[in-house]
This record gives C-alpha cells, sequence and structure tokens, in this order.
C-alpha cells in the first residue's frame, strides 16, 4: 500500500509566454477585423447571404482559449511534471485548438484569400494531399513520443516549442482537409472522410494503447519524478495512454458525425439547385 509520505502535490504556476501571448493577440485581432466586415452591410445592396454570426466567433474564440490553455495556464507547468496532463495538453494543440479555429471560419470570412489558398494548395502538389497529411499527423505524434525524443523536448526549452509547433501545424493541416469550407479539387468525398480518420485515429490511438499498458514507466524524464498526487510514474504513464487512446475516439466519433450531417446537407442543396435549373 502507498504510504503518506509518497505523495506529493506538483507545483503549480501560470507561463505568460510573451509570444504566445502576442500570437493570440495577433490572431485574434485579425479575425475579429475579418469577421466584422463578413457582418457589414453594404449601403444598396442586400444582405451578404451566409454571414459568420455569434456562433463561429464563439468557436474561433474557444480554439485561442485552448491554446492558451495549452501555453500559458498551469496545464503547461503540470506538463512537466506529470505525463497525464502532458498529454491534454498535446490533445489541446492537435486536436481541440485546430477544430475549434477552422470551424470559426466561413466561406464569406475567407473570400478574400480564397484564390490564394486554392492557388497555394495547388503549388504544394503532394504535400498539399491529404494522404499527406494523414500521414504527417500519425509521423509526427509517434515520432515526438519516442522516449529519446519525447525526454530531449522535456530537458531542452526550445526542443519543446519546436514540439509543440510541430504538433499545431500537423493538427491544423490535418483538421483543414476534413474540415475546411473552401471547396479544393483534392478535397475528401464519399467515403473518403471515413478512411481518412479512420485510418490514422487508429493508428494513433494504438500509441495510447501501448502506454497505457505498457508494463513501466519508458519515459527517464518521469521515471524518477515523486509520486504527484499520489500517483506512481507507471500510473501516470497509463492515465495519459488512456486519455490518448479516448480523445482520439471520441474525437473520431463526433467528427465523422460533423462530416456524414455535412455532407447529407451539401447533398440536399445541391439537388434544390439541380430542381430550380430544370425549372427555370
Amino acid at each position: 500500500m502507498r504510504t503518506v509520505d509518497r505523495y506529493v502535490s506538483p507545483t503549480i504556476s501560470w507561463s505568460p509566454e510573451p509570444s504566445v501571448l502576442v500570437g493570440v493577440a495577433l490572431l485574434g485581432i485579425l479575425y475579429g477585423v475579418a469577421w466584422r466586415h463578413a457582418r457589414r452591410r453594404r449601403p444598396g445592396r442586400p444582405p451578404q447571404p451566409h454571414r459568420p454570426g455569434a456562433g463561429r466567433l464563439t468557436l474561433f474564440a474557444a480554439g485561442l482559449a485552448a491554446v492558451l490553455a495549452a501555453l500559458v495556464s498551469p496545464i503547461d507547468s503540470l506538463s512537466d511534471q506529470l505525463l497525464v496532463i502532458h498529454m491534454v495538453q498535446h490533445v489541446l494543440l492537435l486536436d481541440i485548438a485546430p477544430i475549434l479555429l477552422i470551424l470559426g471560419l466561413n466561406k464569406v470570412l475567407l473570400r478574400p484569400v480564397t484564390r490564394r489558398v486554392q492557388a497555394l494548395e495547388r503549388r504544394a502538389g503532394v504535400l498539399g494531399h491529404p494522404a499527406f497529411a494523414a500521414a504527417a499527423y500519425v509521423i509526427v505524434l509517434w515520432a515526438w513520443h519516442v522516449p529519446a525524443m519525447y525526454d530531449l523536448a522535456l530537458r531542452h526549452t526550445g526542443i519543446h516549442a519546436l514540439e509543440h509547433l510541430c504538433f499545431s501545424a500537423a493538427g491544423t493541416l490535418y483538421w483543414w482537409h476534413l474540415l475546411s469550407p473552401i471547396r479544393s479539387r483534392q478535397r475528401l468525398t464519399g467515403l473518403g472522410p471515413v478512411a481518412y480518420m479512420v485510418s490514422t485515429k487508429l493508428l494513433v490511438g494504438l500509441l495510447g494503447v501501448v502506454l497505457a499498458f505498457a508494463p513501466a514507466s519508458i519515459y527517464p524524464f518521469y521515471a524518477h519524478h515523486p509520486h504527484y498526487w499520489g500517483l506512481s510514474p507507471a500510473e501516470d504513464q497509463s492515465m495519459a495512454g488512456l486519455v490518448m487512446a479516448l480523445e482520439q475516439s471520441i474525437v473520431m466519433g463526433v467528427a465523422l458525425t460533423f462530416v456524414f450531417v455535412r455532407m447529407l446537407s451539401e447533398s440536399e442543396r445541391e439537388a434544390q439547385r439541380r430542381e430550380r435549373l430544370e425549372l427555370a
């Protein structure tokens, strides 16, 4: 039985990193300007359809809040002490923040940059293909969870920042192909979204299972930590693996439901458009 003296409370503090605060503030200001411009009614013209409403604004703000929660709130300081909290931080950067930020956009908001984005996707070639995004998502996550890489990131601030950038970039690229409001020649259609998600989420979920059922702690950085909140390093690692596996399953289910509903809506609009053309 674990004794009381093995229980240690972790240090809880905020991490007001200036680069993160400035970056989030600039992103918020740019979005706010674009949102107001898209909402503006022009004299002599009918109201623009599909203008972004308060819902889009709330989603984007929640995405920015997720970034701040991951990098500025006590989650950041706790992630250096507990693997399960570090996993929560990764989930926020890889999935939650990108999903919310992309859902905060729509065609009207992106209209001023739509052609540039489409041109960039064409010039990117293979790098702009959904298959590359799926592979990058899996490779980035597995690579940074190799014990040597994981510990290196925790011991060096610059490499830790690079890890966070890799997660954010891979997550944004991955979810962009699935949730982007901009039509692309390489857009996933039919059962494409299902294959896209299942192929990646199962491989990432497998990593969570490996961590959850490993017989001992595999990360030296955490292996010799005190028993924060009464958790041994092995128990901490198991909880982290379960968080990853469970989050991947939940996000996959919710995202597939969203994509299915959107496909039905688009099919209905296309059918209505054909009917109008036939009656014209």
